[in-house]
């Protein structure tokens, strides 16, 4: 662990993570919880993300819309997100009203209501959100891709959850999970910005250290085995575009592969941001697929997506259809572009181009102090931050014999979903 972060572990198990950056009167804090649809099962899919909605429906100190008032009063902003393995919220606030955020957040973390009229409210709007994706195409076609993909783990079902569990389920399941979930010990808070980190800690320790520590998430989940054989999937739904994905089972992110894999992403689609805040700027039309598709008129774009998970999950390709040009034509390039990966090593300077760009989008990644914070927290909830510290070093160490092999071993067809998305020319896509 570097010497400029301070780890430190309260009694009730809230493990805390601060990093001074003194280059802007900024503080952005975050509260992580392990805790995500990996968590799930079927009856209560899409339980995490309704919870984390309905954190912000007010606790008694902090009545509805109170909260949004207080932060937005102070210049401040705020925000959440769930996603397969973990929970977060997040301010980002001036630095001297940093102990506004930690009490907000420290009050939701163990008083939030659940108001029976506030649950009934949010599930028609997680309904209609459910709803508005079915008429995404590739929300569509990535469900079907995952439950293709896994036929056990809880990765085979959307963050948003089935359709059937958000209508059947109750006040109590959320009630319950929340206190189950959302508590010290299974939690990290993350704080980066203008502040002396033994102050900040005296405060993170006044604010958080009475609460009660709860439990730790411990779910206990199968291996996915890997499929025996290709699978096809079909999609058909409104719009004019016909979309194609191609999903490798990926390594866990605290494999040695992952690294590897990382280049081969950026050598093949161009860079995967790995920060849901992106960077933005790395161009990919030095890829190889963008080379042999969308230069050669098949696809219109093709992209990649390569997220760091705690169990194996997915390495996707997804193309966009050119108008007019036949499926089977695409993939056919599309896998002698993979054949030829396969069989030859690349050079060393072609390496040597894709670590440069992924480190480019990591980089402009964790810029800012939001970025800061942000990873502070997320690199611990699939391995520690020491992981985030040494990606640019382990990006480096990348040789062109490592590219060929992990190319070999994950990007195999037998070893893979491919998936259509047909367009019935019918409703207008938003793609």
């Amino acid at each position: 662990m570097a010497s400029d972060i301070l780890t430190f572990r309260l009694e009730n198990g809230l493990q805390v993570q601060l990093k001074e950056i003194h280059s802007a009167p900024l503080i952005s804090s975050w509260v992580w919880y392990r805790v995500g649809s990996r968590n799930e099962h079927p009856g209560i899919t899409g339980v995490s993300h309704w919870v984390e909605h309905m954190q912000f429906k007010g606790t008694p100190i902090h009545p509805q819309g109170e909260m949004d008032r207080v932060v937005s009063r102070e210049g401040g902003t705020w925000n959440a997100f769930t996603y397969l393995d973990w929970t977060t919220f997040f301010e980002t606030m001036p630095a001297d009203k940093v102990e506004i955020a930690l009490n907000l957040e420290a009050d939701r973390m163990v008083n939030s209501l659940y108001d029976l009229q506030e649950v009934a409210s949010e599930r028609t709007v997680i309904i209609s959100e459910r709803e508005g994706n079915e008429n995404e195409p590739l929300f569509r076609l990535s469900e079907a891709m995952q439950r293709a993909a896994f036929t056990s783990h809880p990765y085979q079902h959307e963050v948003i959850g089935e359709m059937a569990d958000l209508r059947s389920m109750q006040r109590d399941d959320l009630f319950n999970y929340y206190r189950q979930h959302y508590n010290p010990a299974n939690a990290v808070l993350a704080i980066a910005g203008d502040f002396e980190s033994e102050a900040m800690l005296q405060l993170a320790r006044n604010t958080f250290g009475h609460l009660p520590a709860g439990m730790r998430a411990t779910p206990v989940i199968a291996d996915e085995p890997l499929p025996a054989a290709e699978q096809r999937v079909d999609v058909s739904g409104p719009g004019e575009t016909t979309f194609i994905q191609v999903a490798y089972r990926a390594p866990r992110a605290n494999h040695p592969d992952f690294f590897p894999l990382s280049v081969l992403d950026s050598l093949l689609t161009g860079p995967s941001g790995l920060n849901m805040f992106g960077g933005g700027g790395i161009s990919n039309k030095t890829s190889r697929l963008y080379q042999r598709l969308v230069e050669k008129q098949l696809a219109v774009g093709v992209h990649g997506g390569l997220s760091a998970t705690i169990d194996p999950y997915l390495y996707d390709a997804t193309i966009t259809a050119a108008p007019g040009r036949p499926v089977e034509e695409i993939l056919k390039a599309f896998d002698e572009e993979i054949d030829h990966l396969c069989q030859d090593a690349v050079t060393t300077t072609v390496i040597e181009r894709a670590i440069k760009q992924a480190r480019a989008l990591f980089v402009y990644g964790a810029e800012n102090i939001t970025n800061q914070g942000f990873w502070l927290g997320y690199a611990e909830m699939f391995a520690s931050y020491e992981w985030f510290e040494t990606y640019l070093q382990r990006l480096a160490e990348v040789t062109p014999a490592d590219v060929l092999r992990v190319a070999r071993e994950y990007l195999s067809s037998e070893k893979r979903v491919v998936g259509v998305y047909h367009p019935t020319g019918e409703g207008a896509s938003h793609e």
